[in-house]
């Protein structure tokens, strides 16, 4: 018999930690199993073609918000085919509602909930049908089917679904991760806990109590397991992973003082961090440890509206203390649609947020998931979403669509610009010059879609072009400044020898002739690849403290390496 484990990944660089689980958790039985990744952006077709050829008895399907609808699609083609195969759906997409889902999708099993136990007890009774293979359904195969826990099922144009299973010990599940694996530009999903022990509304983990933990040795022993490999990024899945101080300390030690080059990201709440996790997260290397921070609003009654109960100058100043030593990078989650947030609100809670400065800010908006409070009270709070997956907000008693399209167009702006890291110094010009950032980047959102940039691709080059022909438009200024400002960022994240026609460049050939002797003279090591450009403001003195001095001078650009000639050349 033979299943093969499916997923459909939003990218190609994601990795499917469930399906693996699965695999690892029935990895004693008889049976052949295979697993497939795919991606939502690949051709229906081609993946139809990839899973008939496996010639498998069942398919299953690991199901999110992000690739339910291509699933449904992909298991009636499947259906079609080979009337045979049978369709196994899981994950959180399948988990609520399931009989309403299994009612209307092409498949015979939905596994609701965790899977490794049902899936396990699946398994073990299809390998003893196979083996009788021939017979008809009968009573005893109904009845097998009837006891395992967590399994909504067809049988006979009928929906049954079974009593739910309890959670299990989290050290029962197995290392999903194996030695020949191929890790090699894909990020590596690990998870050393489940559960949360808050309770926001908008959260499918606030259906389920408590928080439970891998022991700590394991994890240790797990994470070592996957630092010999070829790998760039783990990200743990755990919904707060500092809620437990003792864990999140050793934990954190021991990725610390590890010697590897891998980055490490969390999703903690950045409100509970302790004086002694903060002191421990200042001495990690840079680059070891990233951390998302939920965020949401700033606003007190909306985060009353939604069950979270955080105070935001707490979590700026916790952010502003892991930020010291420049070496952690944080990610900070904003979600636009929240029950009583209008406009307005929002853009506080965005300018409170940019005031941190954190490396990154994520401007989401929000979807009602299947099975969570805020969708069960979406009438009475006023929520108006898209019926269709993820079950995005459409507008709500405080925002309408019109202004959750603008503020689509505002996070566009955040990700390309600021969140790129790419236009740091360009950005810092611009800010300046409006009220609040909010503004800035509304102001370039319109001008982005009033532009057609929106709804065309751009290259690179462009992106910086777009700030000449927003400086004119809509400050109506022309600043020689933003042109050198423009130059260094653009040179800076780009390695090219050349700079676009757009950008104004001061050939002196008797002062690249000086600056190359003074190289020489001091016995500057530089490799043969240096690009060396002429600039008319300072900005050695721009980068150290964001002031625009009008100075002729060079830059010497070397790999991450710079060198600046200001003053009497």
């Amino acid at each position: 018999m033979k299943i093969l484990l499916t997923a459909l990944n939003s990218k190609y660089i994601h990795s499917n930690l469930a399906i693996r689980y699965l695999r690892a958790y029935t990895e004693k039985l008889d049976y052949d199993c295979v697993i497939r990744e795919f991606t939502i952006n690949d051709i229906l077709d081609r993946v139809l073609e990839e899973i008939i050829s496996e010639k498998p008895n069942i398919v299953a399907f690991s199901c999110y918000i992000w690739n339910i609808e291509y699933i449904k699609s992909l298991a009636v083609l499947i259906k079609l085919v080979d009337p045979k195969i049978q369709i196994l759906y899981g994950g959180p997409e399948v988990s609520y509602d399931s009989c309403k889902f299994l009612k209307d999708a092409a498949g015979e099993y939905v596994i609701i909930g965790e899977g490794e136990e049902t899936y396990c007890e699946f398994v073990k009774l299809q390998i003893e049908n196979f083996r009788n293979s021939g017979r008809e359904n009968s009573e005893t195969d109904f009845l097998k089917l009837k006891n395992i826990n967590g399994l909504c099922f067809k049988w006979n144009n009928k929906i049954i679904l079974n009593e739910y299973r309890r959670l299990m010990d989290m050290n029962r599940i197995v290392f999903p991760y194996k030695v020949k694996e191929d890790f090699q530009n894909k990020i590596i999903y690990y998870e050393s806990s489940r559960g949360c022990p808050f309770n926001c509304k908008y959260c499918l983990s606030s259906t389920t109590a408590g928080v439970r933990f891998l022991n700590i040795e394991r994890v240790k022993a797990e994470l070592q397991f996957l630092m010999r490999k070829n790998i760039k990024l783990i990200k743990f899945v755990d919904r707060t992973f500092n809620c437990n101080h003792e864990f999140t300390m050793k934990l954190w030690k021991f990725i610390i003082d590890t010697d590897t080059n891998i980055t490490f990201h969390f999703e903690i709440s950045a409100d509970i961090l302790t004086e002694d996790e903060i002191e421990l997260l200042q001495r990690a290397p840079a680059g070891r440890i990233q951390l998302e921070v939920g965020v949401q609003t700033t606003n007190d009654r909306v985060l009353n509206n939604i069950n979270r109960h955080v105070e935001f100058q707490e979590i700026k100043r916790k952010v502003k203390k892991v930020e010291k030593n420049h070496n952690v990078k944080q990610h900070l989650d904003l979600i636009a649609g929240l029950p009583g947030e209008d406009f307005s609100s929002f853009k506080k809670s965005f300018n409170d947020v940019y005031s941190v400065k954190p490396e990154e800010i994520q401007l989401g908006f929000l979807k009602l998931l299947k099975g969570s409070d805020l969708r069960k009270d979406a009438k009475n709070l006023g929520i108006v979403y898209s019926p269709y997956a993820p079950y995005e907000v459409l507008k709500t008693d405080n925002i309408s669509y019109e202004e959750l399209v603008v503020l689509k167009r505002i996070e566009k702006m955040v990700d390309k610009y600021y969140n790129s890291g790419k236009f740091t110094h360009i950005l810092n010009y611009f800010t300046t010059k409006f009220k609040t950032a909010f503004d800035f980047y509304y102001e370039l959102g319109m001008f982005f879609y009033n532009s057609g940039y929106l709804t065309r691709n751009i290259s690179s080059a462009e992106y910086y072009k777009v700030f000449v022909e927003f400086e004119e438009q809509y400050l109506k200024e022309k600043n020689v400044e933003l042109n050198e400002i423009i130059k260094y960022d653009y040179l800076k994240f780009n390695k090219k020898r050349w700079l676009p026609d757009f950008l104004l460049r001061y050939r002196d050939k008797y002062g690249e002739k000086l600056i190359k002797q003074k190289i020489q003279d001091k016995d500057i090591a530089v490799s043969k690849n240096y690009y060396l450009e002429k600039f008319s403001i300072n900005i050695e003195k721009l980068l150290k403290s964001s002031l625009i001095e009008k100075e002729d001078g060079y830059v010497v650009f070397d790999g991450e390496r710079e060198l600046y000639f200001f003053g009497h050349i």
